[in-house]
C-alpha cells in the first residue's frame, strides 16, 4: 500500500509502499478515504522538539480519517465489512483506574494513532474495534467523515459548560475554533466572539455567524466588548490558540463566576494573574481529545438534527488535495490562513 511514510528520527515524510497491516483478533481493517491534516502531524513532519521527545520511528503518521471496513478480526462483535467509519485515535488500556470508571479518555497508558502506533496517512489503517465509529447518517460525506476528530475537540471543550444564553470568548480562529462558533451557536449561546491576527480565518468565522471577529493586531478584546453592548464580560471563554498573550486577555475579559475550557497546547510558559483568577472565581478546565464515547455520539446527533450546523461544520473544510499531492496540502495547513485540509487517498 501508499504511505506517508517517516523512515527515521528526521524532518519530513516520504510517500512510498509499506506492507498492509492486518487486523487482529479484536481489530478493524479500514480502507482510508479521506484524512485530515492536523497540527500534531505539522510537527512531526519538522521533526520539532515536541516530536523528537515523544515519537518512535519509524512511523506512519495521521489520526483524523474516513473509510470503509473491509476486514474485521474473529472477536469483533458489532462492526461490518462495508461500514464507513471514522476513528477515535486514542486507544487507552481498559483496566488503569480511570478507564474502570468510564472515564477513558483520562487513561494514563494512553496510545495515540500515528503517534505511538501507525496511522491513516496510508491506504489501509488498522485499530481495535472499540475504536471504531461507525456513520449511521449517509449524509456524513468522506470530507466531513475526516474531520470528526478535530469535530469533537471543539465539541468537548464547547460543551464543557452550559452556553444557553452565555457570551462567549473563542480565542483561535484555526479550525478548531471555527467549528466551535457552530456548536456554541447550535447550544444556545447569546453573542460569541473570536480573535484571531489572520485575515482569511476571521472572514471565514464571520461566514460562520460569528458576532465578531476581533483582530488582535489592531484591537483589544475589551474594545470588542463595548461593540457587542456587554457590560460584564464574558461569561464563557474557549482557549483554542494555545499563543501566550491569548489566556491573560481572556482572563482579563471574563465576568465574575466565568468559566474558560483551554484546548490550545501553549508552546511556552504563559504569566496568568492568578489573583485575578481568585479573586474573579475563575474556572479553568484543561480539554485533550474527546470524551469517550459521549463527544462522539453528541456529533453526530447534533449533525442529523441539524442541517444549519452541519453545513457550517462541513465549510470549514476548504481545500482538499490528492494524496498525491500531500505536501502541498501540508503547505497550506501549515501556512494557517484557511480552514481543514483534507486528502484524498481513493485516487492515487
Amino acid at each position: 500500500m501508499k504511505a506517508l511514510y517517516k523512515s527515521g528520527p528526521h524532518a519530513g515524510f516520504e510517500l512510498v509502499d509499506r506492507p498492509e497491516p492486518e487486523a487482529g483478533p479484536g481489530d478493524v481493517k479500514i480502507r482510508v478515504m479521506t484524512t485530515g491534516i492536523c497540527g500534531t502531524d505539522l510537527h512531526i513532519q519538522s521533526w520539532d522538539a515536541w516530536a523528537q521527545s515523544i515519537i518512535e520511528t519509524p512511523l506512519i503518521a495521521g489520526h483524523e480519517f474516513y473509510g470503509e471496513v473491509v476486514s474485521i478480526g474473529e472477536d469483533v462483535r458489532d462492526v461490518k465489512v462495508g461500514d464507513r467509519v471514522s476513528g477515535e485515535g486514542h486507544v487507552v488500556c481498559g483496566i488503569c483506574r480511570n478507564c474502570r470508571a468510564g472515564r477513558r479518555q483520562m487513561c494514563i497508558n494512553t496510545v495515540s494513532v500515528g503517534v505511538q502506533r501507525d496511522g491513516a496517512f496510508a491506504e489501509y489503517v488498522v485499530i481495535p474495534e472499540t475504536n471504531v465509529w461507525v456513520h449511521h447518517d449517509p449524509s456524513v460525506t468522506p470530507e466531513l467523515g475526516a474531520i470528526f476528530d478535530p469535530f469533537g475537540n471543539a465539541v468537548h471543550t464547547a460543551l464543557s459548560f452550559p452556553l444557553v444564553g452565555e457570551d462567549v470568548l473563542i480565542t483561535g480562529a484555526g479550525p478548531i475554533g471555527l467549528m466551535a462558533i457552530a456548536v456554541a451557536r447550535h447550544a444556545g449561546a447569546r453573542k460569541i466572539a473570536i480573535t484571531d491576527v489572520s485575515a482569511p480565518r476571521l472572514q471565514l468565522a464571520r461566514d460562520l455567524g460569528v458576532d465578531l471577529a476581533i483582530d488582535v493586531s489592531r484591537t483589544r478584546v475589551k474594545d470588542a466588548q463595548k461593540e457587542l453592548g456587554m457590560r460584564e464580560g464574558f461569561d464563557i471563554g474557549l482557549e483554542m490558540s494555545g499563543h501566550p498573550t491569548a489566556l491573560p486577555e481572556m482572563i482579563d475579559n471574563m465576568n465574575h463566576g466565568g468559566r474558560i475550557a483551554m484546548l490550545g497546547l501553549p508552546s511556552q510558559s504563559i504569566d496568568i494573574d492568578w489573583g485575578k483568577v481568585v479573586t474573579h472565581m475563575l474556572t479553568l478546565k484543561g480539554i485533550y481529545g474527546r470524551e469517550m464515547y459521549e463527544t462522539w455520539y453528541a456529533m453526530s446527533a447534533m449533525l442529523s438534527s441539524n442541517p444549519g450546523l452541519h453545513r457550517n461544520i462541513s465549510a470549514v473544510v476548504t481545500d482538499k488535495l490528492s494524496a498525491t499531492d500531500w505536501e502541498k496540502g501540508f503547505e497550506i495547513a501549515r501556512a494557517g490562513t484557511g480552514g481543514k485540509v483534507v486528502l484524498d487517498w481513493t485516487e492515487l
